[in-house]
């Protein structure tokens, strides 16, 4: 895999770091401005909307701009947004910044997955997405841990002072390796024109809700495992480490096998992601056992992202980039489905393994959805095939003179 790759996923990790780290400084954060915690925790949820929201038009207004210059601008604008954070005096300028480092995110991974595609042989480019995407996921086993940490004993501040270092080395390593190629041709329009076709609705739709169920479950794993499994609150951040682990596996697991055959990879990733939420459900009050299923979850998981990702650049060949940051922005969009159907469920009073019931209810929409999707993709092929041979025949019959 080529070092520019590895650049990719520097930024990456950064990205991931500050996405998550909010949940592990809330206490700090609702403390310093004088919030509730539920009120802080409204910075998890804007930093998410800044990522559905604002990815997609940002690619469009960079649309015109070679790749390159654009992962660097994005890359400039994650510093701001850090930097604006750090600095931030009052809970207002700091929910300015989460949103400005959210957009970037957005937009990052969306055009960093064309760039990362385009760096390989077309039969690895679900790996070459993977190995970017690692970053995202080493950011849940050593970002977040890390940040909490330095948060907790040197102020929160400290901790996004560390992520804007990691920027700006993210920034030097996408300067220094990532090769310049031509800006894309078409613009915005060809960009746009891409969203007629059903393949890429359905593959989004894929998106949202194969990956819902990975939110349903996590949002609220921590009271499932001590009012219902009887862990102590020092094992929460043990097993989510496990969870972590599984995510990076995961993740290098699904890049290969979607280099194999895409859609085959989608089913069986969201297939088994939606088994093990029911495993969950049947066995969150055995300790041991929990631990394993909540690991092969977090391989499930992330098993899926690779193959999601390289479907809609598949559905939208030719003009990818605005498709792929709309894909992530459908990552998020599953996210909140996922937490909000599962905490309705908790709210009707269901207790707290019904968010992996949720989580399997998901699961078998994102199959559905899977199943429309791969018979509409073989409706388009065998069309294809049927015109070739109607061609082939009629250049045959004006080649021979026969009617």
């Amino acid at each position: 895999m080529p070092l520019a790759l590895f650049a990719l996923a520097i930024s990456a990790f950064g990205i991931g770091t500050t996405e998550f780290i909010i949940n592990g400084l809330l206490p700090e954060l609702a403390a310093d401005f004088g919030v509730t915690i539920p009120t802080a925790g409204l910075l998890v949820s804007g930093y998410a909307l800044g990522v559905a929201v604002g990815g997609p038009p940002l690619t469009m207004l960079g649309g015109r701009l070679p790749r390159k210059t654009m992962l660097l601008a994005l890359m400039v604008l994650f510093i701001a947004g850090n930097l604006l954070s750090a600095l931030a005096p009052s809970y207002g300028v700091l929910m300015v910044g989460r949103v400005l480092a959210a957009f970037a995110h957005g937009a990052y991974f969306g055009v960093g997955s064309v760039v990362a595609a385009d760096l390989v042989a077309p039969q690895k480019r679900a790996s070459a997405i993977a190995l970017m995407f690692t970053g995202l996921t080493l950011a849940n086993v050593a970002g977040v841990p890390v940040g909490t940490w330095v948060g907790q004993s040197l102020g929160w501040r400290a901790t996004f002072w560390l992520v804007v270092v990691i920027g700006v080395v993210g920034f030097a390593g996408v300067l220094a390796l990532v090769p310049r190629r031509p800006r894309p041709e078409g613009g915005v329009l060809r960009e746009l024109a891409t969203f007629r076709s059903g393949a890429v609705w359905l593959a989004l739709a894929m998106t949202v809700f194969g990956f819902a169920p990975v939110f349903a479950v996590i949002t609220f794993v921590a009271p499932m495992m001590t009012d219902v499994g009887g862990f102590s609150a020092g094992a929460v951040p043990v097993v989510m480490a496990l969870f972590g682990v599984g995510l990076v596996v995961g993740n290098l697991l699904g890049g290969r096998l979607a280099d194999r055959a895409v859609m085959p990879a989608i089913y069986g990733s969201v297939g088994l992601l939606t088994v093990l939420a029911v495993v969950i459900a049947l066995v969150a009050r055995n300790q041991i056992a929990f631990m394993v299923v909540i690991t092969l979850f977090g391989v499930a998981g992330f098993a899926t992202v690779p193959p999601l990702q390289t479907r809609v650049l598949d559905a939208a060949a030719g003009a990818p980039t605005l498709a792929s940051a709309a894909n992530i922005g459908a990552f998020n969009v599953g996210n909140a489905i996922g937490s909000f159907a599962a905490g309705l469920t908790i709210e009707a009073g269901l207790g707290y393994v019904a968010p992996a019931w949720t989580a399997g209810l998901l699961g078998v929409a994102g199959l559905a959805v899977a199943a429309v999707a791969g018979f509409h993709a073989l409706r388009v092929r065998t069309r294809g095939q049927d015109a070739r041979f109607a061609d082939s025949c009629a250049s045959s019959h004006s080649l021979t003179g026969t009617p």
